[in-house]
């Protein structure tokens, strides 16, 4: 067979958009969202240790900026292979994709050892630069060092994922991901609590079990890597840097990565503007989030989908195929918001009654629900924008939102409000608006990025079905 002829047979080329926009999405979307479910199991268990929950739930919030780093760089070095990798595919050249794929196995080997090297010696001063709480820092560095050091689990998943949806293998990196999820879940209450024979290890447990669970899910994407993916050759020597691949992969994934690093930044920010309120604001900030992940990170799988669609067919010149991708991105991201903001305003007071907060602590945290939930729709766009600004190649414009939503619109604000509260001893909640205001003025930029990109929303959207 050809090259030609291969390029045209592609499920990426052929099989009609709305159909593979599900195909490859739906796998993607319960992977997230599977992921983010497991976050939330961690929560669960640790704050309901006998001794110490709300503490240690304080003790996670304030680990979890360098975990997102971790998946920052994870994510951004991904998407910049997946991306190059659909192009190339779409282009023809199957060397060249294998010779890609090798360069990003040895940029998150690089990651590997660097965030060791931080686990080891930088993991003490960051986390004391939030609390000077000593038994949520001594717990928080308990943590995060195991999370650190024993990171190579999650960002070689993290490639290899990203390599199978590149050929539209989706259903195999969500399998993956289930099984390390699975491993992850069953793991908690016996080393968190000491169960089986296991000695109790609290918060250090619910490190070892989520590391563990990291490597399952790594081998197991392994296998079905070069098992199933016959389109991405591999040799050894694919591997060796080339330092105009790795130029054209964080052009593309560098975006990405500054889009997650940001909303480290931004949590980070936020970790230090809260603790001026109180502990308990810091604590429903960090409970809220992880639960919030369930709805958003339904439009991360969604946006990893519409990337390698849109990228491929713009490899191929094929405009009207490009359009449909962005289409029903955006309309499929759109239900999953709705249904998601409805999910939270409905259950918010059963969600945080599962962690055994304190009343106030608790209050909090369904305020934070009802009210940045309101934002949903507005993030859920901004997100599918920002793939489809990836896969045309254009980062800045994908770059630009995510500052704005995730840093410029975001920290400034949330501290005049926590100032106006803390100067009418007001009430605590009126910082959550913070982030419905950001996402509402980003996503009036983004649509105006998005005209400039040649697009005009209703041509886009006016395609007969």
């Amino acid at each position: 067979m050809s090259e030609k002829e291969s390029v045209s047979e592609n499920p990426l080329a052929c099989v009609p958009v709305k159909r593979l926009m599900l195909k490859m999405g739906i796998p993607m979307i319960l992977s997230m969202m599977l992921q983010a479910f497991y976050n939330i199991v961690d929560s669960a268990f640790v704050s309901n240790m006998k001794t110490g929950g709300e503490l240690a739930l304080n003790a996670l919030t304030l680990a979890f900026p360098i975990q997102i780093l971790m998946i920052a760089f994870s994510i951004g070095t991904g998407v910049g292979v997946n991306v190059f990798v659909s192009r190339t595919l779409g282009q023809g050249n199957r060397e060249k994709a294998g010779e890609i794929a090798g360069n990003g196995i040895f940029l998150v080997s690089v990651l590997c050892v660097i965030f060791m090297i931080f686990g080891f010696l930088g993991v003490g001063f960051y986390v004391r630069t939030q609390s000077s709480n000593p038994e949520i820092i001594s717990m928080a560095i308990d943590y995060l060092q195991i999370c650190c050091i024993f990171s190579f689990g999650s960002f070689y998943f993290g490639i290899f994922e990203k390599l199978l949806q590149s050929t539209s293998l989706s259903l195999f990196s969500t399998i993956a991901q289930i099984s390390g999820a699975l491993v992850n879940i069953i793991l908690d209450p016996v080393m968190i609590y000491g169960l089986l024979g296991f000695p109790e290890m609290g918060i250090r447990g619910a490190a070892l079990a989520t590391v563990i669970g990291q490597l399952v899910s790594f081998l197991v994407v392994l296998f079905f890597h070069f098992k199933k993916n016959r389109v991405i050759p591999f040799k050894f020597g694919f591997i060796k840097p080339r330092l105009k691949l790795i130029v054209v992969i964080y052009s593309i994934g560098l975006p990405a990565i500054i889009s997650q690093a940001l909303l480290s930044v931004m949590t980070y920010g936020l970790n230090i503007i809260f603790v001026s309120l109180g502990e308990a604001v810091v604590t429903a900030y960090g409970l809220y989030y992880k639960i919030q992940q369930f709805i958003l990170f339904a439009a991360f799988g969604l946006r990893d989908a519409i990337m390698p669609i849109v990228a491929f067919n713009f490899g191929m010149k094929n405009q009207e195929r490009v359009s449909y991708g962005i289409k029903y991105g955006i309309l499929y991201t759109l239900c999953i918001m709705i249904f998601g903001t409805v999910l939270l305003e409905v259950f918010a007071t059963p969600f945080s009654a599962l962690f055994g907060l304190s009343g106030h602590t608790e209050e909090l945290c369904v305020s934070a629900m009802r009210v940045i939930s309101l934002c949903f729709v507005f993030a859920g766009t901004n997100i599918a924008l920002q793939g489809v600004f990836q896969a045309l190649g254009d980062g800045i414009a994908s770059l630009i939102i995510s500052i704005l939503r995730q840093f410029l619109l975001v920290l400034p604000v949330a501290f005049v409000f926590a100032k106006l509260v803390i100067a009418s001893s007001g009430n605590e909640s009126l910082v959550w608006w913070t982030f419905l205001f950001a996402e509402v003025l980003s996503l009036l930029v983004a649509v105006i990025l998005f005209r400039r990109q040649g697009f005009h929303v209703r041509k886009v959207f006016g395609i007969r079905i």
